[in-house]
């Protein structure tokens, strides 16, 4: 058993990484449950495969686990999905006193966080992630949104759950692709400041990808950390220090957003292709060696992620994936802030980037 705190001062939270964690949920819940409920949102892929189990482990408690299933994947984080959520909860009465479980990946801990936050000026938040992705990323952090026409998590705002609970064994469920495509952010803590750490992810990413209980563990648990040192630093991205957690994510969400946020294009595989990339344009920047570069797209290409436009399915012009990042959330003045490197753990935030020039590197990467 792994315990980890976030330390945000009075919004301090827990978070509990053990395997079977899940069979053993009223233990880690029940003082969460006010009214002697809770209300659950999951979807349509976890509630038959996982949500048995977190009923199970109620069975007796006299605590009720109130339920909405809602759709599978990214489009679910709408203005139509939040509505209904929204409404939904205020029909079961709902209290500020009451707490919200978010039973899922990164979009149903989006989303859940996001109505969390909003219903009664406030209720409870408790995250179980239930994807690689989610419990080494998305569920740490506070980090609320929805999409909009505009573009990827442009609405929402930061919500700092009360506890979260990974149990590893939730991954045997996973499909493989889902699974590669959270390893990509297991593998984003080591190519920002970990360079150890990146070694470790070579040498064990067979073991992990098979499922390994205790490289599992240690490689979430090694995450967390990593993140929850960084938030705890940077909480709203003020400094700029929290702007590392993005490795990757400026090339990937373009990615994303010109395969229309769709399963061509998982959000994990943008961001290892995005990854990729970033450190290929740190060699034409003359940051990094090109040695590294290397290493870091063939350890994607090892692993059956994408690491470079081709690989990610993307065939756009340079102009157009910069027109996906001019719509980025983090624009700022005009500009757009770079996450480039110096070399594998050598990550740092670039604010001299011109995006003609990012253009055309992403022309001559076709």
């Amino acid at each position: 058993m792994t315990q980890i705190t976030v330390e945000l001062g009075e919004q301090s939270y827990p978070i509990l990484v053990e395997p079977g964690a899940l069979e053993r949920a009223e233990t880690s819940l029940a003082r969460f449950a006010n009214n002697r409920r809770l209300f659950i949102l999951t979807d349509e892929n976890v509630s038959p495969q996982i949500l048995p189990k977190l009923k199970q482990a109620f069975d007796g408690s006299g605590i009720a686990l109130v339920v909405k299933s809602l759709p599978a994947g990214e489009t679910t984080k709408s203005w139509r999905q939040l509505e209904q959520v929204t409404d939904w909860l205020l029909e079961q009465g709902v209290e500020r006193s009451d707490t919200l479980v978010a039973l899922g990946g990164g979009v149903i801990g989006d989303l859940t966080g996001f109505a969390a936050s909003i219903v009664k000026r406030g209720c409870g938040f408790v995250q179980i992630p239930t994807s690689l992705l989610a419990q080494v990323d998305s569920s740490v952090g506070g980090k609320t949104a929805i999409n909009s026409a505009a573009g990827k998590n442009l609405i929402g705002h930061f919500y700092q759950p009360r506890f979260v609970l990974i149990d590893p064994l939730v991954l045997n469920s996973l499909p493989d692709r889902e699974l590669r495509a959270g390893y990509a952010e297991v593998v984003k803590y080591g190519l920002i400041n970990d360079a150890d750490f990146f070694t470790w992810c070579e040498a064990n990413s067979g073991k992990l990808l098979n499922r390994d209980p205790e490289v599992l563990s240690e490689a979430i648990g090694h995450s967390i950390r990593a993140k929850a040192l960084i938030v705890a630093e940077d909480e709203k991205e003020l400094s700029g220090r929290r702007a590392l957690l993005n490795l990757g994510h400026t090339f990937g969400h373009a990615l994303e957003a010109e395969t229309g946020f769709s399963d061509k294009l998982v959000h994990g595989e943008a961001v290892a292709a995005g990854m990729a990339l970033a450190f290929g344009y740190s060699v034409r920047r003359g940051h990094c060696n090109p040695a590294d570069a290397e290493r870091v797209a063939g350890h994607l290409k090892s692993v059956g992620l994408p690491y470079n436009l081709a690989t990610a399915s993307v065939d756009a012009s340079g102009q157009s994936l910069v027109d996906h990042m001019m719509h980025d959330k983090k624009m700022s003045g005009g500009t757009r802030p770079f996450l480039l490197a110096n070399g594998i753990g050598q990550t740092f935030l670039a604010k001299d980037v011109e995006l003609e020039d990012v253009a055309a590197f992403l022309d001559e990467s076709a």
